[in-house]
Protein backbone atom coordinates (compact mmCIF):
# COMPACT_ATOMS: atom_id res chain seq x y z
CA UNK A 1 0.00 0.00 0.00
CA UNK A 2 1.43 3.17 -0.86
CA UNK A 3 1.36 6.16 1.74
CA UNK A 4 -0.64 9.10 0.96
CA UNK A 5 1.02 12.41 0.67
CA UNK A 6 -1.50 14.55 -1.20
CA UNK A 7 1.22 17.57 -0.84
CA UNK A 8 3.94 15.03 -3.15
CA UNK A 9 0.66 14.59 -5.32
CA UNK A 10 0.06 18.01 -5.82
CA UNK A 11 3.61 18.70 -7.08
CA UNK A 12 3.56 15.87 -9.51
CA UNK A 13 0.35 17.39 -10.80
CA UNK A 14 1.66 20.65 -11.14
CA UNK A 15 4.39 18.59 -13.19
CA UNK A 16 2.26 16.59 -15.28
CA UNK A 17 0.37 19.79 -16.53
CA UNK A 18 3.69 21.53 -17.51
CA UNK A 19 4.60 18.62 -19.55
CA UNK A 20 1.30 18.20 -21.21
CA UNK A 21 1.30 21.83 -21.77
CA UNK A 22 4.42 21.41 -23.42
CA UNK A 23 3.16 18.44 -25.78
CA UNK A 24 0.93 20.80 -26.82
CA UNK A 25 3.01 23.33 -27.84
CA UNK A 26 5.06 20.83 -30.11
CA UNK A 27 1.91 18.88 -31.18
CA UNK A 28 1.31 21.97 -32.61
CA UNK A 29 4.61 23.28 -34.41
CA UNK A 30 4.71 19.46 -36.23
CA UNK A 31 0.88 19.63 -37.29
CA UNK A 32 1.38 23.34 -38.96
CA UNK A 33 3.71 21.28 -40.89
CA UNK A 34 3.01 17.82 -41.26
CA UNK A 35 -0.25 15.43 -41.34
CA UNK A 36 -1.70 14.91 -37.56
CA UNK A 37 -2.50 11.53 -38.66
CA UNK A 38 1.12 10.26 -38.95
CA UNK A 39 2.11 12.20 -36.09
CA UNK A 40 -0.53 10.69 -33.54
CA UNK A 41 0.90 7.08 -35.23
CA UNK A 42 4.11 7.57 -34.10
CA UNK A 43 3.35 9.24 -30.45
CA UNK A 44 0.82 5.75 -29.80
CA UNK A 45 3.64 3.85 -31.41
CA UNK A 46 5.94 4.84 -28.65
CA UNK A 47 3.59 5.02 -25.87
CA UNK A 48 2.20 1.48 -26.43
CA UNK A 49 5.81 0.51 -25.97
CA UNK A 50 5.49 2.20 -22.94
CA UNK A 51 2.01 0.34 -22.01
CA UNK A 52 3.61 -2.72 -22.72
CA UNK A 53 6.90 -1.97 -20.73
CA UNK A 54 4.65 -1.24 -17.96
CA UNK A 55 2.16 -4.23 -17.77
CA UNK A 56 5.09 -6.66 -17.90
CA UNK A 57 6.14 -5.46 -14.34
CA UNK A 58 3.02 -5.68 -13.27
CA UNK A 59 1.28 -8.47 -11.56
CA UNK A 60 -0.25 -10.65 -13.88
CA UNK A 61 2.28 -9.59 -16.56
CA UNK A 62 0.70 -8.62 -19.96
CA UNK A 63 -2.39 -11.59 -19.81
CA UNK A 64 -3.74 -10.17 -16.95
CA UNK A 65 -3.32 -6.16 -18.64
CA UNK A 66 -4.99 -7.66 -21.69
CA UNK A 67 -7.73 -9.26 -20.22
CA UNK A 68 -11.10 -6.91 -20.02
CA UNK A 69 -14.77 -7.88 -18.85
CA UNK A 70 -15.89 -5.02 -20.92
CA UNK A 71 -13.82 -5.36 -24.25
CA UNK A 72 -16.23 -3.08 -26.80
CA UNK A 73 -16.47 -0.37 -24.30
CA UNK A 74 -12.21 -0.29 -23.96
CA UNK A 75 -12.22 -0.52 -27.63
CA UNK A 76 -14.67 2.16 -28.22
CA UNK A 77 -13.26 4.32 -25.52
CA UNK A 78 -9.86 3.98 -27.27
CA UNK A 79 -11.47 5.02 -30.60
CA UNK A 80 -13.30 7.87 -28.71
CA UNK A 81 -9.57 9.49 -27.16
CA UNK A 82 -8.09 9.14 -30.50
CA UNK A 83 -10.19 11.31 -32.58
CA UNK A 84 -10.50 13.31 -29.60
CA UNK A 85 -6.59 13.99 -29.77
CA UNK A 86 -6.76 14.28 -33.55
CA UNK A 87 -9.58 17.13 -33.17
CA UNK A 88 -7.87 19.43 -30.44
CA UNK A 89 -4.46 19.49 -32.27
CA UNK A 90 -6.60 20.79 -35.35
CA UNK A 91 -7.75 23.02 -33.04
CA UNK A 92 -4.38 24.19 -31.74
CA UNK A 93 -3.65 24.87 -35.67
CA UNK A 94 -6.64 26.79 -36.40
CA UNK A 95 -7.24 28.70 -33.02
CA UNK A 96 -4.12 28.35 -31.13
CA UNK A 97 -3.24 26.93 -27.55
CA UNK A 98 -4.81 30.01 -26.14
CA UNK A 99 -8.38 29.69 -27.44
CA UNK A 100 -8.42 26.13 -27.69
CA UNK A 101 -7.56 25.34 -24.19
CA UNK A 102 -9.80 28.36 -23.14
CA UNK A 103 -12.58 26.67 -24.21
CA UNK A 104 -11.44 22.98 -23.89
CA UNK A 105 -11.56 23.84 -19.97
CA UNK A 106 -15.22 23.39 -19.39
CA UNK A 107 -14.88 19.63 -20.27
CA UNK A 108 -15.33 18.64 -16.07
CA UNK A 109 -18.87 20.05 -16.66
CA UNK A 110 -19.42 17.89 -19.32
CA UNK A 111 -18.35 15.33 -17.22
CA UNK A 112 -20.72 16.24 -14.16
CA UNK A 113 -23.01 17.40 -16.63
CA UNK A 114 -23.12 13.83 -18.46
CA UNK A 115 -22.49 11.68 -15.25
CA UNK A 116 -26.44 11.45 -14.91
CA UNK A 117 -27.91 10.19 -18.30
CA UNK A 118 -24.45 7.99 -18.47
CA UNK A 119 -23.07 6.67 -15.16
CA UNK A 120 -26.77 6.79 -13.47
CA UNK A 121 -25.39 9.41 -10.48
CA UNK A 122 -26.89 11.94 -9.14
CA UNK A 123 -26.54 15.25 -9.90
CA UNK A 124 -27.36 18.14 -7.53
CA UNK A 125 -28.99 21.51 -8.30
CA UNK A 126 -26.16 23.46 -6.97
CA UNK A 127 -23.93 21.52 -9.62
CA UNK A 128 -26.17 22.11 -12.45
CA UNK A 129 -26.07 25.42 -11.94
CA UNK A 130 -22.66 25.89 -11.82
CA UNK A 131 -22.45 23.49 -15.24
CA UNK A 132 -24.69 26.27 -16.93
CA UNK A 133 -22.28 29.46 -15.15
CA UNK A 134 -19.69 27.57 -16.60
CA UNK A 135 -21.41 27.53 -20.21
CA UNK A 136 -21.84 30.91 -20.03
CA UNK A 137 -18.15 31.76 -19.88
CA UNK A 138 -17.91 29.25 -23.03
CA UNK A 139 -20.22 31.68 -24.56
CA UNK A 140 -17.99 34.77 -23.17
CA UNK A 141 -14.54 33.51 -24.31
CA UNK A 142 -16.78 32.40 -28.05
CA UNK A 143 -17.99 36.09 -28.50
CA UNK A 144 -18.93 38.25 -31.87
CA UNK A 145 -15.73 39.30 -33.08
CA UNK A 146 -13.92 36.23 -32.18
CA UNK A 147 -15.80 34.23 -34.85
CA UNK A 148 -18.08 32.45 -32.74
CA UNK A 149 -20.62 29.99 -34.38
CA UNK A 150 -17.92 29.08 -37.07
CA UNK A 151 -16.74 25.72 -37.39
CA UNK A 152 -13.35 26.34 -36.37
CA UNK A 153 -14.94 28.03 -32.75
CA UNK A 154 -16.64 24.53 -32.40
CA UNK A 155 -13.43 22.45 -32.92
CA UNK A 156 -12.30 23.02 -29.29
CA UNK A 157 -15.80 22.66 -28.20
CA UNK A 158 -16.09 18.72 -29.96
CA UNK A 159 -12.84 17.83 -28.45
CA UNK A 160 -13.96 18.98 -24.75
CA UNK A 161 -17.17 16.41 -25.40
CA UNK A 162 -15.35 13.83 -26.23
CA UNK A 163 -12.93 13.66 -23.99
CA UNK A 164 -16.18 14.04 -21.38
CA UNK A 165 -16.99 11.13 -23.28
CA UNK A 166 -13.76 9.06 -22.91
CA UNK A 167 -13.65 10.04 -18.73
CA UNK A 168 -17.43 9.01 -18.29
CA UNK A 169 -16.66 5.50 -19.78
CA UNK A 170 -13.31 5.04 -17.73
CA UNK A 171 -15.16 5.55 -14.87
CA UNK A 172 -17.85 2.94 -16.54
CA UNK A 173 -15.23 0.68 -17.03
CA UNK A 174 -12.90 1.06 -14.20
CA UNK A 175 -16.18 -0.45 -12.36
CA UNK A 176 -15.17 -3.93 -13.17
CA UNK A 177 -11.86 -3.65 -14.75
CA UNK A 178 -8.28 -2.70 -12.77
CA UNK A 179 -6.57 0.66 -14.38
CA UNK A 180 -3.98 -1.50 -15.79
CA UNK A 181 -6.61 -3.04 -18.03
CA UNK A 182 -7.65 0.58 -18.98
CA UNK A 183 -3.81 1.70 -19.73
CA UNK A 184 -3.32 -1.22 -21.61
CA UNK A 185 -6.27 -0.38 -24.05
CA UNK A 186 -5.64 3.16 -24.32
CA UNK A 187 -1.89 2.78 -25.14
CA UNK A 188 -2.03 -0.71 -27.22
CA UNK A 189 -5.16 -0.99 -28.42
CA UNK A 190 -5.09 2.71 -29.09
CA UNK A 191 -2.05 2.46 -31.45
CA UNK A 192 -3.60 -0.45 -33.23
CA UNK A 193 -6.60 1.73 -34.29
CA UNK A 194 -4.25 4.77 -35.30
CA UNK A 195 -2.17 2.98 -37.27
CA UNK A 196 -4.79 1.72 -39.44
CA UNK A 197 -5.44 5.31 -40.00
CA UNK A 198 -1.57 6.90 -40.22
CA UNK A 199 0.22 4.28 -42.21
CA UNK A 200 -1.71 5.99 -45.22
CA UNK A 201 -0.38 9.49 -44.33
CA UNK A 202 3.14 8.95 -44.17
CA UNK A 203 5.33 12.22 -44.51
CA UNK A 204 9.09 12.37 -44.83
CA UNK A 205 9.96 14.50 -41.85
CA UNK A 206 13.23 17.13 -41.05
CA UNK A 207 16.02 15.39 -38.82
CA UNK A 208 15.14 18.14 -36.39
CA UNK A 209 11.40 17.58 -36.54
CA UNK A 210 12.27 14.24 -35.70
CA UNK A 211 14.00 15.45 -33.00
CA UNK A 212 11.01 17.23 -31.64
CA UNK A 213 8.80 14.23 -32.22
CA UNK A 214 11.05 11.99 -29.79
CA UNK A 215 10.22 15.24 -27.47
CA UNK A 216 7.01 14.59 -27.74
CA UNK A 217 7.24 11.01 -27.40
CA UNK A 218 9.24 10.83 -24.72
CA UNK A 219 6.64 13.94 -22.84
CA UNK A 220 3.68 11.65 -23.23
CA UNK A 221 5.22 8.78 -21.66
CA UNK A 222 6.49 10.76 -18.60
CA UNK A 223 3.69 12.62 -18.44
CA UNK A 224 1.52 9.82 -18.12
CA UNK A 225 3.88 7.85 -15.94
CA UNK A 226 3.79 10.70 -13.42
CA UNK A 227 0.59 11.17 -13.36
CA UNK A 228 -0.31 7.33 -12.18
CA UNK A 229 2.18 8.02 -9.56
CA UNK A 230 0.23 11.51 -8.26
CA UNK A 231 -3.11 9.51 -8.12
CA UNK A 232 -1.09 6.90 -6.38
CA UNK A 233 0.09 8.81 -3.44
CA UNK A 234 -2.34 11.45 -2.80
CA UNK A 235 -6.21 11.59 -3.08
CA UNK A 236 -7.80 12.54 -6.71
CA UNK A 237 -10.31 15.24 -4.85
CA UNK A 238 -7.03 16.71 -3.50
CA UNK A 239 -5.23 17.09 -6.97
CA UNK A 240 -7.87 17.41 -9.60
CA UNK A 241 -8.01 21.04 -9.29
CA UNK A 242 -4.56 21.92 -9.99
CA UNK A 243 -5.60 19.52 -13.81
CA UNK A 244 -6.55 23.54 -14.63
CA UNK A 245 -2.72 24.62 -14.54
CA UNK A 246 -2.55 23.72 -17.71
CA UNK A 247 -4.94 25.82 -19.00
CA UNK A 248 -2.26 28.36 -17.64
CA UNK A 249 0.63 26.88 -19.50
CA UNK A 250 -0.17 26.17 -22.50
CA UNK A 251 -1.94 29.93 -22.67
CA UNK A 252 1.98 31.50 -21.86
CA UNK A 253 3.44 29.04 -24.27
CA UNK A 254 0.62 29.95 -27.04
CA UNK A 255 1.35 34.08 -26.31
CA UNK A 256 5.58 33.49 -25.52
CA UNK A 257 6.20 30.88 -28.15
CA UNK A 258 3.36 31.28 -31.12
CA UNK A 259 2.91 35.30 -30.69
CA UNK A 260 -0.85 34.24 -30.03
CA UNK A 261 -3.16 37.57 -28.75
CA UNK A 262 -4.66 37.00 -25.37
CA UNK A 263 -8.12 38.79 -25.73
CA UNK A 264 -9.67 39.85 -22.36
CA UNK A 265 -12.89 38.09 -22.82
CA UNK A 266 -11.29 34.64 -23.20
CA UNK A 267 -9.54 35.73 -19.73
CA UNK A 268 -12.71 36.35 -18.34
CA UNK A 269 -14.34 33.65 -19.86
CA UNK A 270 -11.86 30.94 -18.88
CA UNK A 271 -11.92 32.63 -15.45
CA UNK A 272 -15.45 31.96 -15.22
CA UNK A 273 -15.31 28.40 -16.81
CA UNK A 274 -12.58 27.14 -14.40
CA UNK A 275 -14.67 28.97 -11.61
CA UNK A 276 -17.61 26.43 -11.89
CA UNK A 277 -15.05 24.18 -12.90
CA UNK A 278 -14.00 24.26 -9.24
CA UNK A 279 -17.17 24.46 -7.71
CA UNK A 280 -18.34 20.86 -9.47
CA UNK A 281 -15.55 19.41 -7.83
CA UNK A 282 -15.95 20.47 -4.43
CA UNK A 283 -19.81 19.82 -4.56
CA UNK A 284 -18.79 16.28 -5.71
CA UNK A 285 -16.01 15.77 -3.00
CA UNK A 286 -18.91 16.56 -0.43
CA UNK A 287 -21.66 14.69 -2.08
CA UNK A 288 -18.90 11.76 -1.90
CA UNK A 289 -18.37 12.54 1.62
Amino acid sequence: MVEQDNRRGILLMVMVTFIFAMQDGISRHIAETYNVYMALMVRFWFFAGFVLVIAARSPGGLRRASRSALPWAQLFRSVVLIVEVIVMVQGFVYLGLVHSHAVFACYPLLVAGLSGPVLGEKVGWRRVVAIAIGFVGVLIILQPGFGVFSPYALIPLAAATMFALYSLMTRYVGRVDPASVSFFYTGVVGALIVTVVGIWHWENMTLADWGWMAVLCVTAATGHFLLIKAYEVAEASAIQPFAYLQLVFAATIGVIVFHEPLEMNVVIGAGVVVCAGLFTLWRARVAAA
